[in-house]
C-alpha cells in the first residue's frame, strides 16, 4: 500500500492557517489532519466545526477529521457538512462503535476508529469490516509535540497481521511523534497513513520532510 502523509494543523501557525494548509498541499502532503478536542475526552481544547468550514475552502486535499470528543455521534453530520472527508472517532468514546461507523458512512464520509496507547488493539478487531481506517495513537491524545511511544509498534503489527489474515486491505493510520526516524518503524510494522505535525510545520523545507516520511 502507498504511504500517505496527513499534515496535522494542530502544529500550524493559526494566524496564517490558510497559508499553512496551502504550504502543506504544495509540499506533497496527501491529507490535512484536523484534531478536534473538547476538554472532556482529552484535557485540551482545540477547534471545531466553524474552523473546519472556513479552511475547507482553501484546499482540495481530503480533510482527515479526528474526533477526540465525548458523544461523537451527536456531531458527525455537522462535521461532514462542514467538509470532513474522513471522520475518525475513539473506541473509548462510543457506546455503539458499529452504529457510529454506519452513521458516518451514511453521511458519505469514510469512517475511522481510533484507540489510545493503553487500549488493546484487539478491541477494534470486531469493527474492521465496518470502517475504512484504524488510527493507532502513538502518543497519548490531547497535545501535539509528544514523543513517540515505542510500545505501540507491536499494536500496529498485530493489527496489520490480523487484517492480512482476514483479507482486509485496511488503512492503518498512526499519530504522534512521527518523524524521519520513527516513520520507517511504523511503516515496517504495517502503517500506511502517517500523521505528522510539528515535524512538518516547523521545518524550513517541508517537502523534503514529506519525502522523508514516505521513504
Amino acid at each position: 500500500m502507498n504511504t500517505l502523509v496527513s499534515a496535522s494543523i494542530l502544529s500550524a501557525d493559526f494566524g496564517y492557517l490558510a497559508d499553512e494548509i496551502k504550504k502543506a498541499e504544495q509540499a506533497g502532503c496527501h491529507m490535512i489532519h484536523f484534531d478536534v478536542m473538547d476538554g472532556h475526552f482529552v484535557p485540551n481544547i482545540s477547534y471545531g466545526i466553524p474552523v473546519l468550514k472556513s479552511v475547507r475552502r482553501y484546499t482540495r486535499l481530503p480533510m482527515d477529521v479526528h474526533l477526540m470528543i465525548e458523544r461523537p455521534e451527536e456531531y458527525v453530520a455537522r462535521f461532514r457538512q462542514a467538509g470532513a472527508d474522513i471522520i475518525t472517532f475513539h473506541l473509548e468514546a462510543s457506546k455503539d462503535p458499529a452504529g457510529l461507523a454506519g452513521l458516518i458512512k451514511e453521511t458519505g464520509a469514510k469512517a475511522g476508529i481510533s484507540v489510545k496507547p493503553g487500549t488493546p488493539v484487539e478491541t477494534v478487531y470486531p469493527y474492521i469490516d465496518l470502517v475504512d481506517m484504524v488510527l493507532v495513537m502513538t502518543v497519548e491524545p490531547g497535545f501535539g509535540g509528544q514523543g513517540f511511544i515505542s510500545s505501540t509498534t507491536a499494536k500496529i503489527k498485530a493489527l496489520r497481521d490480523y487484517c492480512i489474515s482476514h483479507g482486509r486491505a485496511l488503512d492503518i493510520e498512526v499519530d504522534g511523534g512521527i518523524t524521519d526516524s520513527t516513520a520507517p518503524i511504523v511503516r515496517d510494522a504495517g502503517a500506511n497513513v502517517l500523521v505528522s505535525g510539528s515535524y512538518l510545520f516547523k521545518a524550513e523545507d517541508m517537502r523534503s520532510r514529506v519525502l522523508g516520511l514516505i521513504g
